[in-house]
């Protein structure tokens, strides 16, 4: 998953949205091997000494490398390809360590989306997946990334994904959130989303009356993002 793929001293300058998806995994190939800090130094952007307060710091920097220009963050990544971009921790043997975030929820409007205009859906149709090292023991400078996967949902994915987005998007709109917790859903979940617990935007309860409620976000389980591995990639068992 690691393989090295990048000449050495090569200039990294991609800027510009791909316009076919083999030019993107051409790029994405291309930074296979190649540590973080080598590809932040490419393009003349700081490392930090680790993630704690910049989380998304690994994702900037390969939307910049890979040429993410989506203005919209409710939208795929490429837009013009129609395909979300998601930076995957993993560790030594190439499992995810963390849940993987997907969207933003729309508390008060959540009631009247179906699945297929959804935010998440429209996250989740075509993924471009790039693993990196994501163990805290190495520093963010140090951490390699990994082969590319373009990937859709089989049938049965899309089915559990749903499944989960109808269930959890109801409890929302009747304004249970406080039921939910983080052992709903096979394959989504719900978890708070702001970087402070003291964050808050209104949302309305199952009486419609307005209330504060922190911001919330769908993230994928770390169980379904490494059996989307496994099935794509030869991982070590040790």
């Amino acid at each position: 998953m690691y393989a090295a793929q990048v000449p050495k001293g090569e200039k990294t300058s991609w800027m510009t949205e791909p316009t076919s998806e083999t030019e993107l995994l051409e790029r994405a190939n291309k930074l296979a091997g190649l540590a973080l800090g080598t590809l932040a130094a490419r393009l003349s952007i700081p490392v930090p000494e680790d993630l704690k307060r910049q989380k998304g710091w690994v994702g900037m920097l390969l939307e910049k490398a890979l040429g993410a220009v989506a203005a919209s963050r409710a939208e795929p990544d490429f837009l013009q390809l129609g395909i979300e971009l998601k930076s995957l921790p993993v560790d030594h043997r190439g499992r995810p360590v963390e849940s993987t975030f997907v969207c933003s929820i729309a508390l008060p409007e959540i009631a009247d989306i179906e699945w297929e205009e959804s935010r998440a859906w429209k996250k989740l149709r075509r993924v471009l997946w790039v693993p990196v090292q994501g163990k805290k023991e190495i520093a963010p400078a140090d951490r390699v990334i990994g082969a590319p996967l373009l990937w859709s949902p089989g049938e049965s994915e899309r089915m559990v994904l749903r499944s989960d987005w109808l269930q959890l998007s109801a409890m929302i709109a009747e304004g249970r959130t406080a039921e939910i917790t983080g052992h709903l859903g096979e394959a989504l979940q719900v978890r708070p989303k702001a970087a402070r617990g003291s964050s808050r935007r209104l949302a309305f309860d199952e009486d419609g009356a307005i209330y504060d409620e922190q911001p919330k976000g769908f993230y994928l389980r770390p169980s379904f993002t490494r059996a989307l591995l496994e099935k794509h990639f030869v991982l070590p068992h040790e």
